[in-house]
């Protein structure tokens, strides 16, 4: 695992379109919207899942039907590759959970 750099940290966020960079931080960050709180949750705990299987844990808070997302890595005090897998993972999860009964491949 290494601290990303600014090249780097422009290629992630072109590849994760939909997240933004929390420059204080050094922190990627997204909301992920959901049609209930039993969608957030399934959401949350595939994520979790990943997390333990990683290592590497999110940031985050979960109202109703959203779920807001924060990954750094405070070993390297900033972002790191793992993060870019991880934000990967709830991108997978997300899609996953909204898709239609039955429509899973």
């Amino acid at each position: 695992m290494h601290k990303l750099n600014a090249q780097e940290h422009a290629a992630a966020l072109r590849a994760l379109p939909q997240w933004r960079h929390d420059a204080v931080r050094d922190a990627i960050r997204r909301r992920f919207e959901f049609a209930d709180f039993a969608q957030a949750f399934a959401f949350m705990t595939a994520v979790a899942q990943a997390a333990e299987t990683h290592n590497h844990h999110p940031e985050w808070s979960n109202v109703y039907h959203w779920v807001d997302v924060t990954w750094t890595t405070h070993d390297v005090d900033g972002l790191s590759d793992l993060d870019l897998l991880m934000a990967q993972v709830c991108e997978r999860a997300a899609a996953d959970v909204a898709a239609p009964m039955g429509a899973k491949a």
